[in-house]
């Protein structure tokens, strides 16, 4: 796979020039009853129902081949269109792609098929090359054959060469497809007013070249006098190609009685209007001079509703909002537990998200506080997050990717809770944190100072970690520094951002971490997982009602994975997989459904408790029923997992029982956590797991280590090289090179400098960085990766957000290779203060100049940058 890196900047003033071409098509058509003008030279008329190469040609190694074929009435019967082995027909008013009919808009790898205005239009995306027809009762009057760009090849066809006049009598000798039961005759005509009236009006247009027309006009219609689409299809060619400052431009239809062609619902004809109708969906559609065609379009100040049946036309005030499949008018409002939106003018005005970001560890993938996405290298032991007085730490099975133990402690070493180990009760509770069952899936710790930890502690252990406020920039760890900026969420223990997952992860292990990425092997695992888990993306599926809110991506990849690397039940790791998908989802109020039912993933309940998809512990307990219940007022996620049915209180041995029957407790505290034991050294307490210059930004356990051996002299400190130097002289690591004290690095728009063995870091400016690669992987300003892989052109940023007329537009498109499967390249166009539209593909820069624009004064410096890779 060939992947391009694409980076533009535009200076006005000043920059490096980059040597453009104006862009210049050429354009082949054949329209009535057989007139042909090819690319290059005069027009010439052909009488024949045989079939025709029109052009035939071979550009980067993709073939394309265009035959026509004429019935009796004059019109085009067939079209077939081959590129790249793609066999598309038209015929009988339909169109069928590998045998198969299509509706449009029509989207393919290889091509993309639309309405253009009153026209239907194919564009290759291998080809610099488009086709355009216009179908009547009866066939087709009119295709056009466009080039976007000279073409380096031979070409046959009747259309000829591009760069060279053809001969008449050679382009149909070589291009006619000739059989027993088809014949071709020398143009036969006879004069006809009708030809000589409408010329009489095209003077000032075609000149000394009006002897020429006026015979193809009577050629044309001879012995087709009848079929009123074969002249008309002729005189709208010429009144087109002679432009709408011509004198026969607005009477060429009352001479020649050529009716105005209907538009469906509130649509209205115009000669020369947008070929893209602006609509609910796009009301400021992008287009240039050369996408103005003959079309049906609204009224003056309407635009089309796109989002209704039928073809009615209103204003942008009352166009109708979509989410996720749905028809909202304006007006309306849409909630999540998150946040609210209004439809407003076909557009959605969205609240800011007022519920608190949080951190997720589920099995080795992470979704930092900031939302930056990544797989941790190694089954080891981390800080997962930590605060000026608390410290959340992590320990994963060495049997199978998933945790085995999250522990917190707060202030000081021994106020510590564990989960995983010990066994907690219903409640504990202490001055600085409150510890409880909210189901028998899930524990929550809420501590004095706002932060909340829930943890899934079956089947498998997952943590989620809602840092306290007012406390961005003050955190680090694996789930980042909740500053709402994802580009620093990778800073090291030492101060420094890297640039990828494996470093920054093994710099927050208490202990030495092997890599260990976790990979599947399996194919029969890898079988069940790829099937079992595309449930999530399923349309109709008992997911859907979410895909709106919240991406399938990232959770279908780590299902697939997940279940994949189970090392026991594949059926409980794809259920746990999903259920964070469900649990994603009811995190911001939108619920599912029985989705467990509908994936085979029930949990069997023990006892006489009952599972629920929202478990509360608020007043649920005996104990509860003995005091005020500090559970209660809690602002906590939806959990699933058993507990009592309504009007039953669980009691000591975990059963529900009625209230009568639920033994009382006095009222009063709980014993705390239990506390944490220093084991020292039997003479001299050392701590020498200290004695490195990388430990001094590594995070440390709990408990001191002291192991006899040889370790650098008091005050000394063992570098990354083997020696042992001062505090001051201690050496830093970055991305895998060791750098001295004092030495400058810099990374993420920061300025590091070593010292102390540790990273110190300034901010400078920093501008943002989009970019999109290989098969549609996008990344944004603010460096969140997603993909997205379709087939059409996608604005990939733009200014005009509708408060102001835009200056620019970067628009991108996925050119495929002759593997439909892979991506070789892409076009990007530029569009610059509607006055240029600046365009590379195929490793070629082309410009085109909008009529009615100038550049006087404006002088534009373009900068590009390509760098390949081949895969």
């Amino acid at each position: 796979m060939l992947a391009v890196c694409f980076s533009l900047v535009s200076v006005i003033g000043t920059g490096e020039s980059v040597a453009t071409t104006e862009t210049r098509k050429y354009i082949c058509r054949t329209f009535g009853s057989g007139v042909v003008q090819p690319f290059n030279g005069s027009s010439f008329y052909v009488h024949s129902n045989c079939p025709f190469t029109l052009t035939r040609f071979t550009h980067n190694r993709v073939e394309c081949d265009i035959t026509t074929w004429r019935g009796d009435n004059g019109l085009l019967a067939q079209v077939e269109i081959i590129i790249n082995k793609i066999r598309t027909v038209l015929q009988n008013g339909s169109i069928m792609v590998e045998r198969k009919s299509v509706s449009l808009p029509y989207d393919h790898t290889y091509q993309h098929i639309f309405h253009y205005g009153i026209y239907t239009k194919l564009r290759s995306s291998l080809l610099p090359l488009s086709v355009t027809w216009h179908s009547v009762p009866g066939g087709i009057d009119t295709v056009w054959v466009e080039l976007e760009q000279e073409l380096s090849t031979d070409m046959t066809g009747l259309c000829g060469k591009h760069n060279l006049p053809g001969n008449k009598q050679q382009l149909i000798t070589e291009s006619v497809l000739a059989d027993d039961t088809c014949q071709t005759r020398d143009p036969a005509f006879a004069m006809n007013e009708e030809c000589r009236m409408f010329f009489s009006y095209t003077l000032d247009c075609l000149q000394a070249r009006t002897p020429h027309y006026i015979q193809l006009c009577e050629e044309n219609i001879y012995s087709y006098e009848k079929n009123k689409y074969i002249g008309c299809a002729f005189f709208k060619e010429v009144v087109q190609q002679c432009g709408n400052s011509s004198y026969a431009w607005n009477i060429w239809r009352m001479v020649t009685k050529c009716a105005i062609p209907s538009c469906p619902g509130d649509l209205a004809y115009v000669e020369r209007g947008a070929a893209f109708v602006p609509s609910c969906s796009n009301p400021n559609p992008r287009f240039s001079d050369q996408d103005l065609v003959s079309s049906c379009v609204c009224p003056r100040g309407k635009v089309l509703n796109d989002h209704a049946d039928g073809f009615h036309c209103v204003s942008v005030s009352s166009c109708p909002c979509v989410f996720n499949g749905k028809s909202f008018s304006t007006g309306d409002i849409r909630r999540t537990k998150c946040q609210s939106c209004v439809c407003h003018s076909g557009k959605w005005q969205c609240s800011e998200n007022f519920c608190p970001s949080r951190c997720l560890i589920e099995g080795q993938f992470v979704t930092t506080v900031d939302g930056k996405q990544y797989v941790l290298p190694g089954k080891c032991t981390y800080v997962a997050s930590q605060g000026l007085n608390w410290t959340v730490m992590i320990e994963f099975s060495q049997k199978a990717p998933s945790l085995k133990t999250v522990s917190l402690q707060l202030f000081q070493v021994n106020n510590t809770a564990k989960i995983g180990e010990e066994e907690i009760t219903e409640l504990h509770q202490s001055d600085h944190a409150l510890v409880f069952w909210q189901s028998s899936m899930y524990v929550e710790v809420h501590t004095s100072f706002g932060m909340k930890i829930q943890v899934q502690t079956s089947p498998e252990i997952q943590l989620y970690i809602t840092p306290p406020p007012n406390h961005a920039g003050m955190i680090s760890g694996l789930c980042g520094n909740s500053n709402n900026d994802t580009t620093d969420d990778f800073t090291t223990s030492s101060g420094i951002i890297e640039n990828s997952a494996q470093p920054f992860a093994q710099s927050w292990s208490v202990d030495i971490c092997p890599v260990n990425i976790p990979t599947c092997t399996n194919t029969d695992k890898e079988i069940f997982a790829d099937e079992k888990c595309s449930v999530l993306n399923n349309p109709t599926g008992i997911f859907a009602e979410c895909h709106g809110h919240i991406p399938t991506d990232h959770y279908h990849t780590a299902c697939i994975q997940r279940t994949c690397m189970c090392g026991s039940s594949l059926q409980q790791c794809l259920c746990v997989a999903l259920g964070s998908y469900a649990k994603a989802c009811a995190s911001l109020g939108v619920i599912v459904g029985d989705w467990r039912t509908a994936t085979n993933c029930t949990l069997a309940c023990q006892k006489n408790q009952e599972f629920s998809y929202n478990v509360q512990a608020c007043n649920h307990t005996c104990r509860s029923l003995s005091g005020p219940d500090p559970r209660c007022g809690l602002d906590s996620t939806p959990v699933e997992g058993c507990g009592c049915p309504e009007g039953t209180h669980l009691n000591e041995g975990h059963i529900c029982t009625a209230k009568a029957e639920c033994v009382c407790h006095y009222y009063g505290g709980i014993t705390p956590p239990g506390s944490v034991v220093c084991v020292h050294c039997a003479e001299y307490p050392v701590n020498t797991a200290q004695k490195t210059c990388d430990s001094l930004s590594k995070p440390m356990g709990t408990s001191m280590t002291c192991d006899s051996g040889c370790y650098c002299p008091h005050d000394q400190y063992e570098d990354h090289r083997g020696n042992c130097v001062s505090l001051d002289n201690c050496t830093c690591v970055y991305s895998g090179k060791v750098f001295s004290a004092g030495q400058l690095v810099k990374t993420n728009c920061k300025t590091c400098t070593c010292g102390e063995g540790q990273w110190h870091c300034k901010d400078e400016p920093c501008p943002g960085k989009c970019q999109v690669y290989g098969n549609g992987h996008y990344q944004t300003f603010d460096s969140k990766w997603y993909r997205f892989d379709g087939h059409c052109q996608y604005t990939l940023v733009e200014d005009n957000c509708g408060k102001r007329n835009g200056t620019f537009s970067v628009r991108v498109e996925s050119v495929p290779c002759c593997d439909e499967a892979l991506t070789c390249s892409r076009s990007i166009i530029l569009d610059l203060q509607g006055l240029v539209t600046l365009t590379l593909s195929d490793m070629k820069v082309t410009r085109r100049h909008h009529k009615g624009s100038s550049f006087l004064g404006v002088h534009c410096y373009f900068h590009f940058t390509c760098n390949f890779k081949t895969f």
